[in-house]
């Protein structure tokens, strides 16, 4: 699970579902190593319909269009585009893949094949793991931290190495310039782009200020770390619970399924309670796929990188290129060049690359209008519908493990590859999983006309009467959001909450089983947001958070 271009699921009660490189599906009994090792995907709903590949197409070029998609109304902050990109790894993180063949406990087994929000795309196995024992300081409680190259950008205030503000990456002289600059993380999904990967490192140095403080109280070793991780999680767990969820979902649904419980997944009454979570596939290769709706053309990104400024505002390419999985470093670099694992020459982020946070963010929330972004700074994401910004129709191959290969051109497109997977895994269709749920189902008319979401007038009859009858649940979930004021709805919306609270229940350090706990690093003992895990990680300091300055 630790690349977009999985071809296998082991499905709780099916098997394993395998696909050959035309998308043919078969399905297998697992061997024994199998059902114990590999992560553990399951089904909500019924199984659907394929979608024929000219449908896809055809859906996939009214997607990428290039609409005017209309910004999040109300703004939703950019960097929770790519916080739900970083969440979605944790969720997805396989923490037995290096393990075949190794002796290891079995409740680490369970817990590393089952979705939990427990940080493990950033932790790993933990410190005294020999796999992993990598990511960590010689302290054995702090992660690593990457330090940035000094750039021959015209701007004075770059040209200077930086510790702290890169991934820390692998160096030395052996093997691909990719394989130098493959981040020391435990998901390298999360170097894919400079956004999740800036958010990434924000998270190792949340952790590690919380195990500094954590030491002064005298504190040390194992004890160190396990404490500190149990107080990270937990943080993390209410921002998501208590920010983050109610910014895309409907926030009456998140609060009826955090106050009164899942009505549909896992549910203790069908024989769940104390079982290890599984990944529904409907949330895996559907519903939680709405951030790829957010997701802007180009960011204003810090000093240098503005509309305004000396380099341009960052463009969605360059997210890429500045990353070392996705890209090589190289600002002249196109399209072929990220395909080359020898291509670039620079093996750390440049220091004109790193982001500004106040221009992610929104810290007036927090009450600190002194790390305001300049004005016409800030970026919001683009509304959850059926619209994707053009960029997203042409990724690097590293994106999706496709590095040093051939990739047909459509295979690039994100749009295409959403609605592949969701075919090939024969997803439930919308109005499938709207009656499953128990829900009034979108109408013909809304379900093809949509509301300023895409145009479905390049479809055939056929092909639109396709749609409007089995709606693949990716582009039906986000065509509901467009009837709910850009927030996921009745369908969408109630399988992300019930999968967050499944997660987070099973987790081993969980605010789900532990209703009591409270917060203690934020402003008071009911709020934690983004924003103030940003505040706390960065000391509140505005030369961390935006080492580039105005």
């Amino acid at each position: 699970m630790r690349k977009h271009g999985q071809h296998t699921y082991f499905v709780v009660g099916e098997g394993v579902l395998e696909f050959d490189r035309g998308g043919e599906a078969r399905t297998r009994p697992p061997l024994a190593d199998e059902e114990l090792r590999r992560f553990r995907f399951s089904r909500l709903g019924p199984k659907g319909a394929r979608t024929d590949e000219a449908t896809r197409v055809a859906l996939t070029e009214a997607i990428t269009a290039g609409g005017a998609q209309p910004d999040s109304d109300p703004p939703i902050p950019a960097g929770f585009t790519y916080l739900g990109q970083f969440v979605d790894h944790d969720l997805t993180m396989d923490r037995t893949e290096a393990q075949l063949g190794d002796d290891v406990n079995l409740g680490d087994l369970v817990q590393g094949r089952s979705p939990a929000l427990d940080l493990d795309s950033m932790y790993g196995r933990g410190p005294t793991d020999p796999h992993d024992r990598a990511f960590y300081a010689d302290d054995g409680a702090s992660l690593k931290v990457g330090r940035t190259s000094a750039t021959t950008f015209p701007d004075d205030g770059v040209n200077v190495e930086l510790e702290g503000f890169d991934l820390p990456r692998v160096g030395g002289s052996g093997g691909t310039m990719a394989d130098r600059r493959r981040p020391l993380i435990p998901d390298l999904r999360n170097d894919e782009n400079l956004a999740v990967a800036q958010t990434h490192l924000a998270f190792i140095r949340f952790h590690n200020r919380v195990v500094d403080e954590l030491a002064m109280r005298g504190l040390y070793g194992r004890r160190l770390f396990t404490v500190a991780r149990e107080r990270v999680v937990r943080h993390y767990q209410w921002m998501l619970r208590t920010d983050f969820l109610p910014r895309i979902v409907d926030p009456a649904i998140v609060d009826d399924v955090f106050r009164c419980g899942r009505r549909f997944f896992e549910t203790s009454r069908r024989g769940h309670h104390g079982q290890p979570p599984t990944m529904p596939l409907e949330f895996a290769v559907g519903a939680y796929r709405l951030g790829h709706s957010m997701v802007r053309g180009g960011y204003e990104w810090n000093r240098v990188f503005t509309s305004s400024g000396p380099g341009a505002a960052a463009t969605l390419f360059q997210l890429f290129v500045f990353t070392g999985v996705a890209g090589n470093f190289d600002p002249e670099a196109t399209l072929p060049d990220l395909d080359d694992p020898n291509s670039g020459t620079v093996l750390t982020l440049p220091t004109n690359w790193i982001a500004d946070f106040r221009r992610l963010f929104d810290f007036t929330e927090a009450g600190r209008p002194d790390l305001a972004a300049p004005t016409g700074g800030g970026n919001v994401t683009k509304r959850i519908d059926t619209f994707m910004v053009d960029p997203l129709a042409e990724l690097p191959a590293g994106t999706f493990g496709g590095r040093g290969t051939e990739v047909p051109a459509i295979h690039r497109n994100l749009a295409f590859r959403n609605l592949t997977r969701g075919s090939m895994v024969n997803l439930a269709s919308g109005r499938q999983l709207a009656k499953f749920l128990e829900i009034e189902p979108l109408t013909e008319e809304q379900i093809l006309a949509g509301s300023q979401g895409s145009t479905l007038e390049g479809l055939t009859d056929e092909q639109r009467a396709e749609v409007a009858e089995a709606t693949p649940l990716w582009f039906y979930v986000l065509r509901e959001a467009e009837f709910n004021g850009g927030r996921l709805g009745p369908v969408g919306g109630r399988v992300v909450a019930e999968v967050f609270h499944r997660a987070m229940e099973g987790s081993r350090t969980s605010i789900v089983r532990e209703p009591w706990w409270r917060p203690s690093l934020g402003p008071d003992r009911r709020t934690f947001r983004m924003t103030d895990l940003l505040l706390y990680a960065f000391e509140g300091k505005a030369d961390l958070l935006n080492p580039l300055g105005d």
